[in-house]
């Protein structure tokens, strides 16, 4: 939650909002979410009392909702570069959470933008930007369960 009391996915930028509005509603976090890769987060802060998973997701978020616009404006203008640097960026950072697949899709959409390939740039960022709602919605549900 922002300070202002509304949710972080409230005030996500258009090109992210749109995303959400097609991406899956229902997504359980186990198939989003690598329950490995949070474990080894959760054996950082064993007792909870630092609150680095609440901060890991915090800096994800903050993270995704700066990225996506740049994506987005990336892909329409055919900046392969921007793109790649988004992906590039995404890459780790979602690996970190457990985003496994949304990992993979900025991989496979770096690899893309480096080699310089067009075809299908756009419908690859659209699936992207999909996973990153779907993985924001997830580590939403594990940091703040309540509906």
């Amino acid at each position: 939650m922002s300070k202002t009391g509304d949710s972080p996915l409230s005030t996500a930028p258009q090109a992210l909002a749109d995303a959400q509005a097609v991406a899956p509603v229902a997504w359980p976090t186990e198939t989003v979410l690598d329950s490995a890769s949070l474990n080894n987060l959760r054996e950082l802060d064993p007792t909870g009392k630092a609150g680095l998973l609440v901060r890991v997701v915090q800096a994800f978020d903050t993270s995704a909702l700066r990225l996506m616009p740049q994506l987005d404006l990336a892909v329409q203008t055919v900046d392969m570069a921007g793109v790649r640097h988004v992906a590039h960026t995404l890459k780790s950072s979602s690996a970190s959470v457990g985003a496994l697949t949304l990992s993979r899709c900025c991989a496979e959409l770096e690899a893309q933008a480096r080699e310089l390939r067009t075809e299908g740039l756009a419908e690859r960022a659209s699936v992207l930007m999909n996973e990153v709602a779907a993985a924001r919605r997830a580590l939403h549900r594990l940091v703040d369960p309540a509906p």
